[in-house]
């Protein structure tokens, strides 16, 4: 898409306390990428390669991708495989997958495959360990599959022990309020496109007004801008940083752009450093 309809590209950099970081770990660099919907309509050559250049500079210890790396067909994935293998960190790629990597009865093999071939490691409801069992990174299915489990997963952990989580549909913070998440990073939203500044996502004031409107009117909900809570039901959290109870949430405002378009809400390379609380 035309980046008059997409805006510039954002570094956004932020630091995030963690409890019981290990000392070791202290100053720990992460960048996250997500919603790429690379199909040749959504996100332009020229975009990609400023963020996967921005995300190079930041000179990580480990990349975390949250997801819909393409839009409906799967195809694309290996060409942006290509693409990705160039991004550089020092501990590995990470990756979970958004709702549009499963859209068909193959797309889930495919996208997996497609990455796993260039180095990144794709986590289904998996942990991995790329700085050892002192901090965790969990990977949890799309929260629309019929393997989402978190459960599963989390329960394998100690409580004592400080884990990242990363699950595409930031509306899974709402479960995982029953475990510890000392971070959870998501995308899925793209910021909500259109932002008021100093208001926030025009689609969260939407549902908003929505839930004030009587029954009669409601009928006209799909001439307006359609039923946003099958996107999420939690428009609060379309990007940036959320405290949800005892638990930390950072959602990217991603890559990909639909119509009508974004404003004042630019694409998203965020850079994350961790440090004791």
């Amino acid at each position: 898409m035309h980046w008059l309809f997409t805006g510039r590209l954002s570094v956004d950099k932020l630091k995030v306390k963690i409890a019981d970081l290990p000392q070791s770990l202290q100053g720990t660099k992460l960048v996250q990428l997500t919603d790429f919907h690379y199909d040749g309509v959504r996100l332009s050559e020229e975009l990609l390669e400023q963020a996967l250049a921005a995300t190079n500079e930041a000179e990580p210890d480990i990349i975390v991708l949250t997801g819909d790396y393409v839009t409906d067909d799967p195809r694309p994935i290996h060409q942006l495989a290509l693409r990705l293998k160039h991004l550089q960190s020092r501990r590995g790629i990470y990756a979970v997958l958004g709702n549009h990597d499963i859209y068909y009865k193959n797309s889930k093999a495919e996208v997996t495959s497609a990455l796993t071939s260039t180095g990144i490691h794709v986590l289904w409801n998996e942990i991995a360990y790329p700085f050892g069992q002192e901090l965790p990174i969990v990977g949890l299915a799309d929260y629309w599959s019929r393997e989402f489990n978190p459960g599963l997963v989390m329960n394998k952990l100690n409580s004592a022990t400080p884990r990242i989580v990363l699950s595409h549909n930031p509306d899974t913070a709402k479960i995982l309020q029953q475990w510890r998440v000392d971070l959870q990073l998501s995308g899925h939203t793209h910021g909500g496109h259109i932002v008021l500044p100093g208001l926030g996502p025009v689609v969260f004031h939407y549902q908003k007004l929505l839930k004030q409107l009587p029954p009669k009117l409601l009928r006209w909900q799909p001439l307006l801008l359609g039923d946003c809570s099958k996107v999420v039901r939690h428009w609060e959290w379309a990007k940036g940083f959320h405290q949800v109870s005892h638990n930390q949430l950072y959602v990217n405002r991603g890559l990909g752009t639909y119509r009508p378009g974004r404003l004042f809400c630019p694409p998203e390379v965020t850079v994350i450093t961790l440090i004791n609380q």
